[in-house]
């Protein structure tokens, strides 16, 4: 065994639960961390992320130097750094796995074409996951295509599995540096600098998912089920971005869960949505051509509107239905959405204005701070009616209604849209039935202060059932 190690951080930005980094640190003196940043990963998406990979860099650059370990930033691709490393150094390279077959693919040219070839010790470990993929499958070894079958099958596997071990990471010998031209962690950022206020929302490290962890488990977790849909109530976990970039693992979060007694109904709810993550890996490895296109193929036929002026007031909150408007604000200014308001913009996008599903997934690619490959496309084709164990395409989302239902009071919408903040309850959700002089006593004129519906519900939704139509006589 060599003395000295490279851990290759991708998005295991944690010192618990991280089996590379304590595998690493019991087996060699000397442990060095590597994040390589490959700028080709970021071109015209994922923009918002790459501030939380960067506040991640600094701070978990701060916690591996208690341990001895430096945290080096090498800026190119992965194939060009990681062949940097050399025999003769005798270094063993570990890093955990993620499950995106395009990533999959890369490790799998790494392993073959670098490590091997030049031989190259080398280990890897399961990554952020309860089960791989490949683990569960039907009894005739099929994947599935519906959740509830395949969280129970899941679930019941995760159970009865040897527990992973929270190796404790120790304290190595000594330093060592090892890659030269190291790149700064705020060299991360985009030039864009709307960024700047996530720092208002959102404080980076492994330290604070704790922190939400036990919110949710002491404060939340027992009304989780009516509160999450409230998006005026700070009612989830807010626990997504730290689970995508790997400041926790879900086996933390899900033991955590199951710790709770007495069982009830809201613990299987927000467990229920760990598993949909779990679903949604399988989906995309399986079947990888719906990180394409739609799953169900006959929605290649499609009839989807072109229609960059609805696109553009759909991405900047000015729809004129103020749920919806609320939502893709929240978005920008904070880099997440509410899940309830996620359904309710995507069901908008797909549905009354008839864009394609792929044009909303593109946005939230690059607004999202907890852009999860998987999730997303699955959601978006969920939404759309065109993935596995869809919401049919016939089922519309009333955004009026939706707002209602959900944000009674209007608490959520005048948060993010103030220019409606005067308007009485009665009217928030469909503020353009005021009378105009009471629009004007308020200075809240529609089509002035704030836009009139882009589309007339009743009006899309005709026409989106009609395209619908269209798929059944083709």
């Amino acid at each position: 065994m060599s003395s000295k190690a490279i851990v290759w951080i991708r998005e295991d930005f944690r010192i618990n639960l991280n089996p590379a980094l304590s595998h690493a640190c019991q087996n060699h003196n000397e442990v060095v961390a590597l994040y390589i940043f490959n700028p080709k990963n970021f071109i015209n998406k994922r923009e918002a992320q790459l501030w939380w990979i960067s506040k991640s860099l600094e701070s978990y650059s701060k916690e591996l130097s208690n341990f001895n370990i430096n945290l080096e930033i090498q800026k190119g691709d992965e194939i060009e750094v990681l062949s940097k490393i050399k025999k003769k150094d005798n270094i063993t390279l570990y890093w955990n796995k993620i499950y995106e077959p395009e990533i999959i693919n890369l490790g799998k040219k790494i392993r073959d074409n670098i490590l091997l070839k030049n031989e190259i010790n080398f280990k890897y470990f399961k990554g952020n996951i309860l089960n791989e993929f490949q683990n569960v499958t039907k009894k005739d070894q099929t994947p599935f295509k519906v959740f509830t079958p395949f969280w129970r099958v899941a679930e019941e596997i995760y159970i009865n599995s040897v527990p992973s071990k929270n190796s404790k990471i120790q304290k190595v010998k000594k330093k060592f540096s090892y890659f030269k031209n190291n790149i700064n962690s705020k060299d991360l950022l985009p030039k864009k600098t709307w960024y700047k206020k996530f720092d208002k929302y959102w404080k980076v490290s492994e330290n604070e998912s704790q922190n939400l962890l036990n919110d949710l488990i002491k404060n939340k977790i027992n009304s989780y089920g009516t509160d999450r849909d409230i998006p005026s109530v700070n009612g989830t976990s807010k626990l997504s971005p730290y689970i995508k970039h790997g400041q926790i693992h879900v086996e933390n979060i899900y033991k955590k869960c199951s710790e709770i007694k007495p069982k009830n109904i809201n613990i299987k709810k927000y467990t229920n949505e760990l598993g949909w993550r779990e679903f949604s890996h399988s989906l995309i490895n399986y079947f990888p051509e719906m990180l394409k296109g739609n799953l169900r193929k006959e929605f290649d036929r499609f009839p989807w509107v072109k229609n960059e002026k609805f696109l553009k007031a759909w991405k900047q909150g000015m729809t004129g239905y103020p749920i919806v408007d609320a939502g893709m604000r929240e978005l920008y200014e904070t880099g997440w959405m509410h899940n309830r308001v996620r359904m309710i913009v995507g069901s908008f996008l797909v549905k009354h204005l008839r864009i394609d599903w792929k044009e909303g997934e593109k946005h939230f690619r690059n607004c999202l701070l907890d852009f999860n490959e998987a999730n997303n496309v699955a959601q978006w084709q969920w939404v759309a009616g065109c993935g596995a164990d869809a919401a049919p395409y016939f089922r519309i989302f009333n955004p009026i209604l939706q707002g209602e239902k959900f944000d009674k009071a209007g608490l959520y919408v005048k948060k993010w849209v103030p220019e409606l903040s005067k308007v009485p309850e009665k009217f928030i959700h469909k503020p353009w039935e005021m009378d105009i002089k009471y629009q004007t006593a308020l200075n809240t004129i529609i089509g002035k202060n704030y836009p009139k519906p882009i589309v007339i519900h009743e009006d899309a939704r005709a026409a989106a059932l009609k395209a619908f139509q269209t798929l059944k006589k083709n």
